[in-house]
């Protein structure tokens, strides 16, 4: 029983296992990579730009996509404990935190935050950003959320139209993908994104951001 106790501990504040159900990440992970996912790192600090979350499903987000069920007592049992993969979330990269202006494109292509272009090593290509224009302010207590793999990732973008507009709330972040562990050829840990986001940068340039959005209209 303590062992049962304590498990579940670890899972409700600590770690918790979840499963890649789509390649909207790729190539940071694969579909069916199994990933755990981190909750100290956000105990004593926000949510930050470039790094890569597992979500409650704002509504609607995975409508369609198939998920695994536990089957069998020893797999819900492993469930219960955060050690069998849950559904029912998502994972994206945070692209815009509250009170940022994201805008796509720069004249190069590429996606703005606050105004300054971003190098992006970590998409699958760097041409598939470009498809989709779209300029919107991150209202407070919300994210921006987006897949690596841009031509593929039905992300913020796709749910724009959406009652929530496309924006997660941070109440709804259950952690920071931490660790690829399955399958065993793949077992590595979650790089960050500090060399593209520079937050000391994006901070000082958020202001002047929203108010150039407030006088282009921008939603």
């Amino acid at each position: 029983m303590v062992a049962l106790v304590l498990a579940v501990v670890v899972k409700t504040f600590f770690v918790q296992a979840f499963y890649i159900p789509s390649g909207s990440m790729e190539p940071t992970f694969q579909v069916d990579d199994r990933v755990l996912v981190q909750k100290v790192g956000y105990w004593a600090g926000d949510v930050q730009r470039g790094d890569v979350v597992v979500f409650d499903d704002p509504g609607g987000w995975l409508a369609g996509v198939d998920e695994p069920e536990p089957d069998g007592v020893v797999q819900k049992a492993l469930e219960a404990v955060g050690l069998f993969p849950s559904g029912g979330h998502l994972i994206k990269r945070v692209v815009g935190v509250g009170g940022d202006r994201v805008t796509c494109c720069s004249d190069g292509g590429r996606l703005e935050v606050n105004g300054l272009a971003l190098t992006e090593p970590y998409l699958a290509d760097q041409v598939s950003t470009a498809e989709q224009e779209f300029d919107v302010v991150v209202p407070e207590g919300y994210l921006w959320v987006m897949g690596d793999n841009r031509g593929d990732s039905a992300d913020s973008r796709a749910h724009q139209g959406d009652p929530g507009g496309g924006f997660v709330p941070v109440g709804r972040i259950t952690g920071k993908a931490w660790l690829t562990v399955w399958p065993w050829d793949r077992k590595s840990g979650v790089g960050d994104a500090r060399g593209t986001f520079d937050e000391e940068r994006l901070d000082r340039a958020a202001p002047a951001a929203r108010r150039a959005a407030e006088s282009a209209g921008a939603s």
